[in-house]
């Protein structure tokens, strides 16, 4: 395996030392208050919000998880990266409501649309999703990338894993402690230039050294790029229709990826991440106007299409290197004695490739890119949660409290959810894989927010009641479902009765799971408004399209042009011909 040279040392050092210096430049401007703190004093413009929504997301999931699943599974999992259009339905729709009001959290809308129990359960539940999946996962990830690139090191008795995780950390958390929002938006602009070249050289080396796109496809197999071919049950046709009776259980648990959840369950998933999740909003919400958050989005939207050719291609790269034993290290590493992929293993195929296949130089520009995005997608998940908590909670109960006081809260609610996010990583290590474990967590909490953000919107007749009652429902089935598929995943040999009602809940495939919360939780939140009093249409004036005035529909019309529409179809464009491409 290639180590890193005294060349690579120094572009690692060099990238840390740009890094820091932007963090020192922006932490020096005005941060004192909330909105210079949390939302950059709202002045951010549209390739800033699009190049920070677009870093912010592509972090340890994909670098390590991604890549993983690109080893394990192909281009499947291309399915959640083409949702970039769901970037558009936060620039055309959701935008303009946010910016409009004014809040610096999505629970904060919630709270105006609805009531402030429903700010507060939001709120809660989001900070639990943090520590569940972005903030461990992320540290999870660092030590993964400095295991593979420094296994030797060791210190007071702690593996390279451990000391990559903390390290990453502690030099991420400083500058996101210290410069908040503003920091955290201009150091992931500069990270995802690093990201990008860094990743594409990976893509660009890894097909030279297989011998083309030709000898790829001949080495893995043609179903390795078609994203509908792992959807469906093995020996079943590659078809939309329904399966046979005989291979229905095959269909309905434990399959990869079918049409049916793909289809429905994934859209909603991708709806809550993008258009009302803080983590990615909150960067929306720092912009100058409708027109920068909009521009924004479209401009993240592009750069989302990406991580199917820089992070899953190089996945498939690193399983073709192994399977035709062109690479003995990715070989023994990523291949067992039956000739089938090691899952766990293939977390750290897109590390292994920077080490295997990459020159000395290039090596440390990609290393660099690796380590971009592992800190970025922390630093925006650190920002995220201190605002939560900061606004949703701590003002709340503490309304009296000074603008600096606020600040130094955000600060410490940073430190405090890193403590926590480092306590899950042993259930991280115990999952499938770290895609599959995300997409599971995400899929479990994602439908009640969906739900209510969007039909709270779009139906003006929706009420508090509603809202609450879809709430703890749609949450009260997801918080089970991990409750039961925690133990599974943390203890080694632990299994349910087979046939038994929990068995029968942990092995339904999740994201039928996730269908179920999502019919209910829409059951739910229609009935119980319906069998309710009205909202107070004036209180919520603005806050959905049944309530907007002329000044509200003039102030969306005036906010783009040809020239955002045009992107916003061409974008849509791109995504069918990568979906034509790859079937």
């Amino acid at each position: 395996m290639g180590t890193l040279a005294t060349l690579d040392w120094v572009i690692i050092a060099a990238y840390f030392f740009l890094i820091g210096w932007l963090a020192w430049w922006v932490i020096r401007q005005k941060t004192d208050t909330p909105d210079d703190y949390f939302l950059a004093g709202r002045h951010l413009g549209f390739l800033i919000v699009g190049a920070s929504i677009f870093s912010s997301n592509i972090g340890s999931e994909h670098l390590v998880g991604l890549a993983g699943s690109g080893t394990t599974d192909g281009v499947a999992m291309a399915h959640y990266e083409l949702h970039a259009w769901c970037l558009l339905v936060l620039g055309w729709v959701m935008v303009p409501f946010f910016i409009r009001s004014k809040v610096f959290t999505m629970p904060e809308f919630l709270e105006r649309r609805f009531s402030p129990l429903a700010r507060t359960l939001l709120s809660g539940i989001s900070l639990v999703a943090y520590v569940l999946t972005k903030i461990a996962v992320g540290i999870f990830a660092g030590g993964i990338v400095f295991s593979v690139l420094m296994p030797e090191l060791n210190f007071m008795g702690m593996n390279s894993f451990w000391i990559g995780s903390i390290l990453v950390i502690l030099f991420t958390g400083a500058y996101t402690v210290l410069g908040g929002l503003r920091a955290v938006a201009y150091t992931e602009a500069l990270q995802t230039v690093v990201l990008i070249f860094g990743s594409l050289l990976v893509m660009i080396y890894g097909l030279q050294a297989i011998g083309g796109w030709d000898q790829l496809i001949s080495i893995v197999g043609e179903d390795m790029f078609d994203l509908w071919k792992p959807l469906v049950p093995e020996g079943m046709e590659g078809t939309w229709a329904p399966v046979l009776e005989e291979d229905r259980m095959a269909w309905y648990f434990n399959t990869n990826y079918p049409w049916l959840g793909m289809l429905f369950a994934a859209p909603i998933v991708g709806l809550w991440y993008w258009t009302t999740d803080q983590y990615i909003v909150q960067r929306a919400l720092g912009a100058e106007n409708i027109t920068e958050a909009r521009r924004g989005s479209i401009a993240a939207a592009f750069l989302k299409l990406l991580p199917v050719f820089i992070f899953i291609l190089p996945g498939i790269i690193a399983f073709a290197l192994a399977e035709s034993g062109q690479n003995a290290m990715l070989q023994e590493t990523l291949i067992n004695a039956d000739g089938e992929v090691i899952t766990q293993n293939a977390q750290a195929a897109f590390p292994m490739l920077v080490t295997e296949i990459l020159p000395v130089g290039i090596r440390g520009i990609v290393v660099a890119g690796l380590l971009a995005a592992l800190m970025s997608s922390l630093a925006g998940v650190f920002n995220a949660s201190s605002t939560l908590f900061t606004m949703d909670f701590y003002r709340k109960f503490r309304p009296e409290s000074s603008e600096e006081r606020l600040v130094l809260m955000g600060r410490l609610a940073t430190v405090v959810m890193v403590i926590i996010g480092l306590a899950w990583i042993p259930v991280i290590q115990g999952s499938r894989g770290l895609y599959d474990y995300l997409q599971g967590v995400q899929s479990y909490l994602a439908p009640p927010i969906f739900v209510v953000f969007f039909l709270g919107i779009f139906f003006k007749r929706l009420n508090k009641e509603g809202c609450l009652a879809a709430l703890f429902a749609g949450f009260s089935l997801g918080i089970f479902r991990l409750a039961i598929d925690t133990p599974v995943a943390l203890i080694d040999g632990f299994a349910y009765a087979e046939g038994s009602f929990l068995w029968i809940v942990s092995n339904t495939f999740f994201q039928y799971y996730s269908l179920f919360i999502f019919i209910v939780t829409v059951a739910v939140m229609v009935g119980v408004s319906y069998m309710t009093k009205p909202p107070d249409y004036e209180r919520i004036s603005g806050l959905t399209f049944g309530t907007l005035t002329d000044t509200d529909r003039s102030e969306n019309r005036s906010s783009w042009n040809w020239l955002d529409m045009s992107t916003s179809i061409l974008l849509i464009v791109f995504i069918v011909i990568i979906y034509l491409f790859f079937s």
